[in-house]
């Protein structure tokens, strides 16, 4: 299979598992049956949302969502069915290193909803744990063969690069800092090591970049030894309004990057007041999908341009 995907990608995730069990609803251990219906029917809001943005105008060809298995198998289900744009995670939620959710079984539950994208999220820190980073690397390159090898899914990679103790030092402790002074070079290592080990990523997801400099470096990384195809969507960290609108402004102005994915900054503050009573379903579902639709607009104008 041809490595990479160019087209417009604008995904809204709610794969968030972890998220939504302890920050959401403050529960710990195994869920009830009822639990997990509760964040099932959350989820359902936020799918609500995404199909009112489309009915509202949002171009189905480049929207997308990003749901799991675990609370979202009837959402990825009717997805599949609608014809949408699907991606759904492959990585046990919540985990500093990576691995699969489904152990030794991931193939059939990728083959079990054929999303348009598997998707993983790696903490993967380049002056990292050596070894810690070739475990996860092996790992990853099983998945990569296994979906390069005649299977129906892309490979979407979601690069997390938490700072080192010795890296948070050189910028005196200030995580801001390190994020437009250290992380850019740091994901520019990362992608490399990576592609080296054998993990060839359709789509990197990429945390939020300060300058259009550093996101044409990161292009050149992903697209490197004729990766030509490859494609970049920014995600929203759960970042605040002006945050995103940032990040998105400066991707969308870099040919190489095809759209984000920004989730909580889209679902969180209807969702909990959804929960609280404080907002109708109706009305949380309209809000999600006005957030989404925003988003949308920002790449578009600042794509437009480029």
């Amino acid at each position: 299979m041809a490595i990479g995907y160019d087209r417009p990608l604008y995904i809204l995730p709610f794969d968030h598992r972890g998220t939504f069990q302890k920050n959401m609803f403050g529960w710990s251990g195994a869920l009830s049956d009822e639990q997990t219906a509760k964040i099932a029917e959350m989820k359902g809001v936020i799918y609500d949302g995404f199909k009112a943005a489309l009915a509202g105008g949002v171009a189905q060809d480049k929207s997308g969502i990003l749901v799991d298995e675990q609370f979202g198998s009837a959402i990825l289900a009717d997805a599949a069915k609608h014809g949408y744009n699907t991606s759904c995670p492959a990585e046990k939620s919540g985990q500093d290193e990576f691995d699969f959710e489904y152990g030794e079984d991931f193939g059939k539950h990728i083959e079990k909803f054929r999303p348009t994208f598997c998707k993983v999220l790696v903490r993967y820190n380049p002056e990292g744990d050596p070894e810690l980073n070739h475990r996860q690397s092996e790992r990853l390159a099983r998945l990569s063969k296994y979906l390069h090898s005649g299977g129906q899914s892309k490979f979407m990679f979601e690069l997390l690069v938490p700072a080192e103790k010795a890296q948070l030092e050189k910028v005196g402790g200030d995580k801001k800092r390190y994020d437009r002074e250290l992380r850019p070079d740091l994901m520019i290592a990362a992608i490399h090591q990576l592609q080296d080990a054998g993990v060839e990523a359709d789509v990197w997801k990429i945390e939020g970049i300060e300058t259009a400099e550093d996101a044409k470096r990161v292009v050149e990384a992903m697209k490197r030894g004729g990766r030509d195809q490859v494609g970049g969507i920014i995600l929203g960290r759960g970042e605040d309004d002006v945050k995103v609108r940032h990040w998105l402004k400066t991707a969308a102005s870099v040919p190489g990057f095809i759209g984000f994915a920004v989730g909580r900054t889209s679902f969180w503050d209807p969702c909990v007041e959804w929960r609280d009573g404080k907002l109708t379903r109706e009305a949380a579902v309209a809000e999600i999908a006005r957030r989404y639709r925003e988003w949308c607009d920002i790449f578009d104008s600042a794509s437009a341009g480029r």
